[in-house]
């Protein structure tokens, strides 16, 4: 076991770090730990962290660096969303965790289009904070509220919106980064590579992500959304196959994905297998209806399958599959960090296709 001695001795560091440490011995150290673990593989885990920190300021990030690195222990960074696969705190050396949660501030510059957002919040506080602002415009990121922005921007970050204004880092315009040296940068002092690198090649790589300085997207007054299900009797894999050709040519205003899982079927005790088809349409019911009916009649949408709604609303509605609200409940909804998250045993995987996947492999996803 390393023990460490953290030593003050830096007159830009207070001692208010004692209160954002927590070593082995600390009676908080496994419930700050396992506060932002979602997937329970990890959470009796062998490998855990000699120190976690969570930083109340800048200075408290730089303070672990430094004795990071005079003790030889590796650092890994989480700002409290996802991470079914454990990297931030699942390490075969000796490390430290940075836990960003305290550093989740927010400001919305509404004449200028723009935002502070502080790594250790969640896209739910941000698109909740942009909506008390503004009415007309929100950002392009993920459908679920409690991804942390710090990994979910250099990641890249993908949502309903990306169609029409692509991923969450092309909207990023400056950051504050620490770097190995203790060094707070920001764009101009990071140079060009070190920015590029942070919008998709994980920001953790090169750094500890202090805050994002992002550009906001107009969004209009009025959306539409629609979950509609259809099964293996009601044509979804005749649906799946079209939607798959026609996806990538319909308006940019339209976002359609597909979940598939297998279902209880109407005839007693037998299974099938069931397509979700959730969508978001930036615009109102009656301009969306001719669009749907000239690229996918298919999936015969009926009017009431579609609900007018804001965009803040319709982040809400995304959180239907994922947690069983509506659309229609309090927009408050988005700051709760721990609703939509479950404990599962869990290994997902997203990625990019480039030519239709055949239906009976999707099929196969489901069984």
């Amino acid at each position: 076991m390393v023990v460490i001695f953290i030593q003050f001795n830096y007159p830009h560091i207070t001692n208010s770090i004692v209160n954002a440490v927590y070593t082995r011995t600390n009676s908080s150290f496994s419930s700050v730990l396992d506060v932002s673990i979602q997937n329970r593989r990890f959470l009796n885990i062998s490998s855990k962290p000699q120190v976690i920190v969570t930083p109340l300021d800048v200075s408290h990030i730089q303070a672990t660096i430094i004795c990071a690195q005079r003790h030889g222990l590796q650092i890994r960074t989480r700002s409290g969303g996802h991470d079914y696969e454990g990297l931030s705190y699942v390490v075969g050396v000796p490390f430290v965790i940075l836990d960003l949660i305290n550093l989740r501030g927010i400001e919305i510059d509404v004449e200028n289009s723009t935002a502070w957002v502080e790594a250790g919040a969640t896209l739910g506080e941000l698109y909740y904070r942009i909506s008390q602002k503004s009415k007309t415009l929100g950002f392009p990121a993920g459908e679920c509220p409690p991804v942390g922005v710090g990994g979910h921007f250099s990641g890249g970050g993908y949502g309903y919106m990306m169609r029409k204004y692509g991923l969450a880092a092309d909207h990023v315009i400056d950051a504050k980064i620490v770097d190995v040296n203790g060094n707070l940068l920001d764009k101009e002092t990071m140079g060009e590579d070190l920015f590029w690198a942070i919008r998709g090649g994980g920001g953790a790589s090169f750094g500890v992500i202090v805050a994002w300085k992002i550009k906001l997207v107009p969004v209009p007054s009025t959306v539409t959304v629609f979950n509609v299900s259809r099964t293996l009797e009601e044509n979804a894999t005749e649906i799946i196959q079209k939607w798959q050709r026609v996806a990538n040519k319909m308006d940019e205003r339209i976002f359609i994905r597909v979940d598939v899982k297998k279902v209880n079927s109407s005839e007693h005790g037998k299974q099938t297998i069931q397509a979700n088809f959730v969508s978001m349409f930036q615009g109102g019911v009656e301009e969306l209806i001719p669009l749907m009916q000239k690229t996918l009649p298919e999936l015969g949408l009926d009017r009431k399958d579609r609900t007018e709604t804001s965009w803040i609303g319709s982040v809400v509605f995304a959180n239907v599959v994922l947690g069983g609200s509506s659309v229609n409940e309090a927009h408050e909804v988005l700051l709760n960090r721990t609703r939509f998250r479950e404990r599962i045993i869990a290994k997902a995987i997203s990625d990019y296709v480039m030519k239709p996947i055949p239906v009976e492999r999707v099929m196969a996803l489901a069984l």
